[in-house]
């Protein structure tokens, strides 16, 4: 049995120790400062709470810390860790191996990157580690299985990879409400017009995914000549919609570099 402890438990940090209570071959314990918060997020999940040095006597110890905040976290940690063998897993935005082995001194590391799709068995988990996490990857992966698809990265690209994966859900949520939007201006109702939005974007992507035919293809095939599509398209060429996606992953990375040093 893999024990897992998690050192908070807000959104990301929540959705993964959903994950984690739903692997057969693990048991999570939570501990968060808001104890409350922590009982809860126990209660739904099935997990169990305790103080931060049951959390550390764990197989792995998940970060789910604020970048601002991992260095006096690490502070009251390491001696913990050290002492335990734990591998310790770091969502924190920006914050490199390099650092975390600065703070936790020779303590086996796993940095990844999760999305909020996690919690619903449906995320995006970039990951890479030092040398001494190498051997508790496996491990990793087995009790990530239920938050979605993990991928190997190397570090230098992990934080432009995770302004498109990371950063990127709350980009579709306003595409979705957008496309909505657009529905409800033409007469749908809401509801139907915010299921119509997410159910056809579920189904581009996964088309995307199972053929592996570029997306300007994919596009070009529902364009009709002088059809209601091509239309709509070259009213989001109007829009600069390219440039104002492709800016707002560019603006994601460059504050993820910043929030690291």
């Amino acid at each position: 049995m893999i024990k897992v402890g998690f050192i908070g438990c807000g959104n990301m940090g929540g959705a993964l120790a959903s994950a984690v209570a739903k692997c057969n071959n693990a048991e999570a314990v939570l501990y968060d400062k808001d104890l409350k918060k922590a009982e809860a997020l126990a209660a739904r999940i099935g997990a169990r709470t305790g103080n931060i040095d049951a959390v550390c006597e764990s197989n792995v110890v998940f970060l789910g810390v604020k970048p601002n905040i991992i260095a006096s976290v690490a502070g009251e940690i390491s001696d913990k860790i050290r002492a335990s063998g734990a591998t310790v897993v770091s969502m924190a935005a920006g914050v490199s191996v390099a650092k975390l082995e600065e703070l936790l001194g020779d303590a086996p590391i796993i940095r990844i990157m999760p999305n909020t799709p996690c919690e619903v068995g449906h995320g995006m988990i970039l990951y890479t580690s030092n040398a001494g996490g190498r051997a508790s990857v496996p491990a990793f992966l087995e009790i990530m299985a239920a938050a979605g698809r993990c991928d190997a990265i190397e570090e230098r690209l992990i934080d432009a990879a995770s302004a498109i994966s990371g950063c990127g859900p709350a980009f579709v949520y306003m595409f979705i409400e957008a496309l909505a939007d657009g529905g409800v201006m033409s007469g749908l109702p809401r509801d139907k017009a915010m299921m119509y939005a997410a159910e056809t974007l579920i189904g581009a992507a996964e088309v995307v995914k199972q053929t592996g035919r570029h997306p300007g293809e994919l596009k070009d095939a529902v364009c009709s000549p002088g059809g209601s599509t091509i239309e709509g398209v070259k009213a989001l060429e109007d829009g600069a919609m390219r440039g104002v996606v492709s800016g707002a992953v560019a603006a994601a990375y460059k504050k993820t570099l910043i929030l690291g040093k």
